[in-house]
């Protein structure tokens, strides 16, 4: 399992629990993560947006049954700026998910509602066999954040 954003590291302990000691986690963020107690997950310091991102991620696995991403941008305080900086990380996301998930993998992405959201709603409805949005009972009711739930990836063709 990958999880982008994984700072402080709360969703690594919790992928962990869910693949146990038989699967492998990596948690990637701008910002160092506390080493967890498990043998089978890792972490990288690294920014989503840098183009190098894929092969140091691809250089500790191939591919992950699931990406999980949690990324949010430092808000200004002008909602279209922050909506529009939060829906390119989401992007960023998605664009690594489609290079790293196995064929039928699932993909978990935090974006914030807008302007933007159903074109990026349908870029990733186009590529997996179900969408659904989520918004976690945790999360306030008056807050902008849902989560897109992509499930069973439809990986292009070799060669595609």
């Amino acid at each position: 399992m990958l999880d982008l954003g994984a700072a402080p590291g709360g969703w690594l302990q919790a992928a962990h629990q869910i693949v146990g000691n038989h699967g492998y986690v990596l948690g990637v963020d701008k910002e160092p993560i506390a080493k967890l107690p498990f043998e089978n997950v890792d972490t990288l310091v690294a920014d989503i947006t840098n183009g190098e991102v894929l092969s140091r991620i691809m250089s500790l696995c191939q591919r992950y049954d699931a990406v999980l991403s949690d990324v949010a941008p430092n808000v200004s305080g002008v909602w279209e700026v922050d909506h529009a900086r939060q829906i390119e990380l989401a992007r960023c996301a998605f664009r690594l998910a489609c290079k790293l998930l196995k064929p039928s993998g699932n993909f978990l992405v935090k974006v914030f509602q807008g302007a933007e959201i159903n074109e990026f709603k349908n870029e990733i409805k186009a590529s997996f066999r179900i969408l659904r949005i989520v918004k976690p009972p945790a999360s306030r009711a008056e807050s902008a954040e849902l989560y897109f739930l992509g499930l069973g990836f439809l990986a292009p063709a070799e060669g595609a």
